[in-house]
């Protein structure tokens, strides 16, 4: 089989999106998913969905205490070790259970933000590559990632009703 990367990386809406569509298509062909989330809360819509699947693994990170520009250096060190964990977890179980497709979403922000390892995210990539068409997302990515990638998607926002009229993530919108 081969397998390759995908990035959706940028500033604009979609990221997660366009991920979670490649997650479903997959799902639809009777394949096996997993998710891995960084960074995030655990909550959102795609991954309740996503969990009614029988061929759906969804591993959520711990959650992280706020945002990590605010974050003080033991907060952020003690996340970093968390979140390093996390992707060390999710390399044993694509191991065992080789899912065809694999969506590491937000590991392009962890690691641009510093809260992952980036030999811990190398080797995750390594080890779903392996068996997995592999997607990771974040508005941010280390160049070597995006350079790694066979597709890269750039996602520019125009416009949000965030930045014209400060209206809140909504939920089954963006969350």
């Amino acid at each position: 089989m081969i397998c390759k990367l995908h990035v959706y990386t940028g500033d604009g809406k979609g990221k997660t999106t366009a991920a979670m569509g490649l997650a479903l298509r997959s799902l639809g062909h009777g394949n096996t998913v997993l998710v891995a989330q960084f960074m995030k809360k655990g909550n959102s819509g795609e991954l309740i969905a996503l969990q009614r699947f029988e061929n759906a693994l969804v591993l959520t990170a711990p959650p992280i205490p706020g945002f990590t520009f605010q974050m003080t250096d033991e907060e952020k060190q003690i996340t970093r070790t968390r979140q390093t964990a996390f992707a060390a977890e999710a390399v044993q179980i694509i191991k065992k259970e080789r899912p065809q497709t694999v969506i590491l979403d937000e590991m392009g922000m962890a690691l641009a933000c510093g809260v992952l390892d980036e030999s811990a995210a190398r080797e995750l990539l390594d080890a779903a590559l392996q068996s997995a068409e592999t997607a990771v997302t974040g508005r941010e990515v280390p160049n070597w990632l995006a350079e790694r990638a066979d597709y890269l998607s750039r996602i520019q926002a125009e416009r949000h009703p965030f930045a014209v009229q400060r209206l809140p993530a909504r939920k089954g919108v963006e969350w």
